[in-house]
């Protein structure tokens, strides 16, 4: 697995960047050499941020934790990404093995401007691959979002999965 390792206005010490690669070995039975990982240190208030994201075969795993140490919010981080796997293991497993998604590419995030009260304040923009509903689901979930869009694998339309109040998962298809 590939870890690219990012400090934000700050400068990561070598024990943590070590202590990181080791925790992140954790999961290279579970991923291949070309899973990439990033991890972002930070400090927010009086606490230490982590913030992990795993692209692994078209498929996102994240976590962000603040703890008072970047070794308990590594160790926490660690523990949600592997529940993450835990619970998704028949879907991911197959998935992963059968290497049926090219890695995603992460596009670079315009800067937010703000000039009125009703502008937008942030873009993401991000390449779309085309998918399923279920695996749209899937690719929410692991990412913690409350909708994802993505592009139908059958009819090649853009389509939004969401998940409703009552815990089931709606779609939103464009009228022909």
């Amino acid at each position: 697995m590939k870890i690219t390792v990012v400090g934000r206005q700050m400068s990561v010490r070598e024990s943590l960047k070590t202590l990181v690669e080791k925790k992140l070995s954790k999961f290279d039975r579970f991923f291949d050499d070309e899973a990439e990982a990033i991890v972002k240190f930070g400090h927010v208030r009086d606490l230490e941020r982590l913030e992990i994201t795993i692209s692994a075969g078209g498929t996102l795993f994240r976590c962000e934790e603040e703890e008072s140490s970047y070794e308990n919010a590594l160790d926490e981080c660690i523990e949600s990404i592997e529940r993450q796997i835990r619970k998704n293991k028949t879907r991911l497993a197959k998935k992963l093995r059968e290497g049926a998604f090219k890695p995603m590419e992460a596009a670079p995030e315009a800067p937010a401007e703000v000039e009125e009260e009703n502008t937008v304040i942030r873009t993401k923009v991000f390449r779309m691959k085309p998918m399923t509903p279920d695996e749209a689901i899937l690719q929410m979930n692991l990412l913690g979002h409350d909708f994802f869009m993505f592009r139908d694998s059958v009819s090649e339309e853009t389509c939004v999965v969401y998940r409703r109040r009552d815990g089931a998962y709606g779609l939103i298809v464009p009228e022909k």
